[in-house]
């Protein structure tokens, strides 16, 4: 049965949304390290201890920006996945779909996956909507250890090297999957992100002519790094 929202929680959502986007605009303006509740709450017409009621501090209301954009992005990553392609073509589509998302929301990216925010430390809390994007690409390469379409594995399994829960995102446990695939895999999780800051914040210049192809072509080499 579903439960139809009372009006006051309507109103609270809806003024909440009103706070997040407005905080979202200051990130464009300001950046997250100067992110305050003082001017979203004037930007609003509202007075700080009304925005209080909703977040208590601006490490609460970054805490929020950040779940945000990372669901946003892993909305982004998730759809774009056809468990029915072959794994290489999974693999490019959903980099290129994190890579759209990215450069449509600089901002929101930066945030994600720029400079940490000096004096905050995000919470647990954040860690499944940051795995998102992971987890989809640990589904490719475990349906791809299921189909056989990954090289033949040596069978390393290096203690303490990748931790169960990486271990559980990439692919989950398959004999195809030793600790050479995982710190591949891991490699290229990252590798994708780094290569999509270099372009954002511009550090490509003078180095890449032509972005798209560049973004393809490096991802092809970190899907055949893994095996895909």
């Amino acid at each position: 049965m579903t439960t139809v929202p009372t009006a006051r929680e309507r109103v609270r959502a809806e003024l909440t949304a009103e706070i997040t986007d407005a905080a979202r605009r200051q990130l464009a303006d300001v950046g997250a390290a100067a992110l305050s509740l003082r001017a979203v709450a004037r930007e609003l017409g509202m007075a700080s201890s009304a925005l209080y009621r909703y977040f208590p501090s601006r490490d609460d209301l970054l805490t929020r920006l950040i779940i945000d954009g990372y669901d946003a992005l892993g909305a982004a990553a998730e759809p774009a996945d056809d468990p029915a392609a072959p794994p290489r073509s999974r693999w490019l589509a959903v980099c290129r779909a994190v890579r759209a998302w990215a450069l449509a929301h600089p901002h929101e990216y930066a945030l994600l996956y720029g400079s940490p925010v000096p004096g905050y430390r995000a919470p647990a809390d954040t860690v499944p909507a940051a795995s998102r994007v992971g987890v989809v690409l640990g589904r490719i390469l475990g349906d791809a250890a299921h189909a056989g379409a990954l090289p033949p594995a040596t069978g390393e399994r290096g203690r303490g090297l990748v931790s169960v829960d990486a271990v559980a995102v990439l692919g989950g446990e398959h004999p195809a999957l030793d600790e050479t695939v995982r710190v591949r895999a891991l490699m290229a999780w990252s590798g994708l992100f780094g290569t999509i800051s270099f372009e954002l914040f511009g550090h490509f210049v003078g180095s890449v002519e032509d972005a798209d192809r560049y973004f393809d072509r490096a991802m092809g080499e970190l899907a055949a790094l893994i095996g895909l």
